[in-house]
């Protein structure tokens, strides 16, 4: 059973979408002060570089700890990565979330190592349809996130906005293929949204009075249609 929550948008970062308020809350929360995370992070996993002004920098935002620092961080502060990182959207970014090492991800889903690696760096998913079933396994994805992680959500974007102007009827086979949902709440949810844009549509119009803006609702809409499919998704009983 997938698991859907509305996806929230974070900065695209190069590394782990790191949680610089978490980090603070948590060292704060050990009575610790950054020159203690520091020594942690120096003695116990051998990073000599680590200052307490670097640790300050995480939690201000200023800068952004790689794999490694994270993985240190978060063995200082007792937690785990997840608990530092915002809302992943990556294949690697998933896979730091859930403290897991390439090889583990890549034996799970039963691809070579270096193939698995040229996705992560990529952003490629390109694994079969029981691999991609494993992938959401391993990584714990909920169905939006594995949507995006395997590449799929240029694809729902094209097909709801086909099917929330034109007949939504002749698109639930194709959403589905796309993101599987029992057919029931995909021909609810399309009908909702296609009722939400024309209803947009109708809204502006009345309000522009046929202008050049006048579908400036519609066209906004249309911009964040996946939001909308997962919110509508999350809403039905």
């Amino acid at each position: 059973m997938w698991r859907v929550r509305r996806p929230s948008p974070h900065p695209n970062q190069s590394g782990p979408p790191f949680n610089a308020l978490a980090a603070r809350r948590l060292r704060a929360a050990l009575n610790m002060g950054p020159e203690h995370v520091a020594h942690g992070m120096r003695v116990s996993y051998g990073l000599p570089y680590v200052t307490p002004d670097l640790v300050a920098a995480w939690e201000r935002g200023v800068a952004s700890p790689g794999t490694a620092e994270l993985t240190a961080l978060a063995g200082v502060l007792w937690c785990s990565p997840g608990e530092l990182i915002g809302r992943p959207q990556t294949l690697r970014e998933h896979r730091v979330a859930r403290g897991l090492a390439p090889e583990d991800v890549a034996r799970a889903v039963g691809v070579a190592l270096p193939a698995y690696l040229r996705m992560e760096e990529t952003e490629g998913w390109r694994g079969t349809d029981r691999q991609s079933s494993a992938l959401a396994d391993v990584l714990g994805l909920a169905l939006p996130d594995f949507v995006t992680v395997t590449g799929r959500e240029e694809k729902l974007a094209d097909l709801l906005s086909s099917a929330v102007t034109t007949r939504w009827q002749g698109y639930v086979r194709q959403v589905a293929k796309v993101a599987p949902l029992n057919r029931r709440v995909l021909e609810n949810v399309l009908q909702v949204l296609h009722q939400d844009y024309q209803g947009h549509m109708a809204a502006t119009l009345r309000w522009g009075g046929g202008g050049p803006d006048a579908s400036a609702g519609g066209r906004d809409f249309l911009d964040r249609i996946v939001e909308h499919f997962w919110a509508a998704v999350e809403r039905h009983p």
